[in-house]
């Protein structure tokens, strides 16, 4: 008999998975506790931007026209127990409030929620990033919870999400990583990605706590990669030297690799950011805090590079903000996303207004979750009108069209060209050959 599985917390993370499993070929049941999500869900409609996903969801969803109907929604957990086998666990995990700690209040409901209404054989699969520990504590919650006792089993299974590339992700990841304590357990997840790992996707099989520490070990890692280079940049400005050269040539050392080593402005958004400082609190209570004391000079460099961003745009407009115009570009933490959580780019903005300046801010698509979060900013329908009058253009994310900008066009509508590359991203020449001052951190001057 076919798997059925449910998908417990439909925030990016579940309503991508739950789209992408109703792909695979399962029948899908997706929960959430929020009414107003699960009538838009229920619609083909999702809460975010993300490419692909809302078609993706469309083609599936039960009543949608021409849609098999291998997907459907409730906020009801005795449906969802009486319905599922596979049962996955996709809720948040943000910080505390005030803490590093992670808030674990999400994941414990899920299971405090559903376990009652587990009366037959299932497993339950948690894929929320949480701190090393909480999967052996959860299983014996579970197993004490459900009618069915042991036979209601609980799995670790990490997401490794892209925002931007989720919906590739999932239906084609890079690997799979599940924290299983029985045979059982890991057959069911076999079947359950069999045709990824027909694809040739990597099938890792641990115990719970590697499972646990895989998704924030990478998270730190990739953080640290960041700092290091922006870091370098801090460098490179004092040295007189050139980060983007820098890192090209560092680069081609199969050793370190290319990726990630574009300086800039830092990491936001709602994962790398928390899942970092989490990894540091949970690493204290382990009694193991001196191994990753390195993680707080990461957070410290991406941090600073936020204020030294603000340095420069002041300096760029004479000194001081009061009476000056500055034009932002972009408000999302990274592009083709609508998230705008822990943006670097908002930040930026939000404490230059505070300075003085008037700031306007155009961004693709997260405009209305910008707007939301900091309604004192002005924004503006386009790149154009975002930039009229403007004595200094900030480019903070790094939209392709962006990229694609006139500079000439552009230059017609600012009152001085001058733009700061906060993520070295466009290419110098071509501005300055189109009469702006262009800045970007790490590089020099001309």
């Amino acid at each position: 008999m076919a798997l059925k599985i449910t998908v417990i917390g439909t925030g990016y993370l579940g309503a991508t998975h739950a789209a992408a499993m109703a792909e695979l070929g399962f029948e899908v049941l997706g929960l959430d506790i929020v009414p107003e999500k699960i009538a838009m869900l229920s619609e083909g409609r999702v809460p975010m931007y993300e490419p692909g996903l809302e078609d993706l969801l469309k083609r599936h969803v039960a009543g949608a026209p021409g849609a098999t109907g291998r997907l459907r929604f409730t906020s009801s957990y005795e449906e969802a127990g009486q319905f599922g086998d596979v049962h996955f666990i996709c809720v948040n995990t943000p910080q505390k409030h005030g803490e590093y700690a992670c808030d674990m209040r999400y994941v414990d409901n899920a299971v405090e929620s559903l376990a009652p209404h587990l009366h037959r054989p299932a497993l339950v699969v948690g894929k929320s990033t949480v701190p090393v520990g909480s999967a052996d504590r959860l299983a014996a919650r579970l197993a004490e919870l459900a009618p069915a006792g042991a036979d209601a089993e609980l799995a670790w299974n990490p997401e490794f999400l892209r925002e931007g590339f989720a919906v590739e992700d999932t239906l084609h990841p890079d690997r799979i990583v599940v924290g299983v304590t029985s045979d059982r357990s890991e057959k069911v997840l076999r079947d359950v990605y069999a045709t990824p790992i027909a694809e040739g996707s990597p099938f890792v099989v641990t115990d719970f706590p590697t499972a646990e520490l895989v998704k924030t070990s990478a998270n730190s890692f990739l953080a640290t990669k960041i700092s290091f280079i922006n870091a370098m940049a801090e460098v490179c400005e004092a040295a007189g030297g050139d980060v983007v050269k820098l890192a090209e040539a560092i680069g081609y050392d199969e050793r370190i690799g290319k990726k990630f080593l574009r300086a800039g402005i830092g990491f936001g958004g709602g994962c790398l950011p928390k899942d970092i400082r989490a990894f540091m609190a949970r690493a204290g209570e382990l009694g193991a805090d001196q191994a990753l004391t390195f993680l707080r000079e990461v957070d410290s460099i991406n941090m600073r590079r936020r204020g030294h961003m603000v340095e420069l745009a002041r300096e760029a407009v004479g000194g001081g903000f009061l009476g000056k115009r500055v034009a932002v570009l972009g408000a999302t933490f990274k592009p083709d996303s609508d998230d705008v959580r822990d943006s670097p780019a908002l930040n930026v903005a939000g404490q230059i207004q505070l300075q003085g300046a008037q700031v306007t801010v155009f961004d693709p698509k997260g405009m209305d979750n910008a707007r939301a979060l900091f309604p004192t900013l002005a924004y503006a329908p386009s790149a154009l009108e975002a930039v009229r009058g403007a004595h200094a253009v900030l480019h903070l994310t790094e939209w392709r069209e962006f990229r694609e900008l006139d500079p000439v066009g552009l230059g017609e509508m600012v009152a001085e060209r001058r733009i700061l590359d906060g993520r070295n991203a466009l290419d110098p020449d071509y501005w300055r050959d189109a009469g702006w001052t262009y800045r970007a951190l790490g590089r020099p001057m001309a």
